[in-house]
């Protein structure tokens, strides 16, 4: 079976498992969205989920998050991952907007990457899910799935996002990697995982591959 072919297979049963898999990370509009994507590296949609609320109290828009001195912002915001660098990214990030963008978030991946504090994933996630435009932004999951499956070497994440690019059709590519995230992880976790009883890796990983995880389980 080649990755076309493969890939077909797979959106078939992820279709099934996830009609409308629904945005992890709660927001109103783009900004919010940016915000909460740029919280959630290294830490939970869980975790962004639960400060969120307080800190968009005080900064729901670009110009409240730039008044607010940088320990402030990082008193919401403390129990994720690398918060003081956040912190101070969200302060840098607003201040950028108001200056560049008449405080609105751009519907552009350049423009985006330009942001303090946002890459390239950061910036596929706020194009696809604020925007509708075709993205595919791959996290841990996604990468370690897309290897696992055969449908991407695994070397590094641009490859991946090619890899995938290449097998998925544009017009699924939202839904795909939303729906890919969830089967990570509720069916499909990095450890501890028998691969040859998983829905999709059961066929779609090779015998060798099955055979190195069993090993390492």
């Amino acid at each position: 079976m080649n990755r076309r072919d493969k890939a077909d297979r797979i959106g078939q049963i992820l279709d099934q498992l996830y009609p409308e898999p629904p945005i992890p990370l709660d927001h109103q509009d783009p900004y919010t969205l940016l915000v909460s994507v740029m919280l959630s590296a290294q830490t939970t949609d869980k975790k962004v989920n639960e400060v969120t609320p307080a800190l968009f109290v005080e900064a729901s828009n670009p110009k409240s998050m730039a008044a607010l001195p940088v320990d402030r912002i990082l008193g919401f915001i403390r129990t994720v991952g690398l918060a003081p660098t956040k912190a101070k990214n969200l302060k840098a990030m607003a201040e950028l907007l108001i200056e560049r963008h008449g405080g609105e978030v751009p519907n552009d991946m350049d423009a985006l990457e330009a942001l303090p504090g946002v890459g390239h994933k950061t910036a596929s996630v706020v194009i696809c899910q604020a925007f509708g435009r075709p993205a595919f932004p791959v996290d841990t999951h996604i990468h370690r799935l897309a290897a696992r499956w055969g449908l991407s070497s695994g070397k590094n994440v641009v490859k991946t996002e090619a890899d995938l690019k290449g097998v998925f059709p544009e017009e699924t590519w939202i839904a795909r990697h939303l729906q890919i995230i969830y089967f990570g992880r509720e069916h499909c976790p990095a450890r501890g995982h028998d691969l040859s009883q998983c829905e999709i890796c059961g066929w779609a990983a090779t015998k060798k591959r099955i055979a190195e995880e069993s090993q390492r389980r």
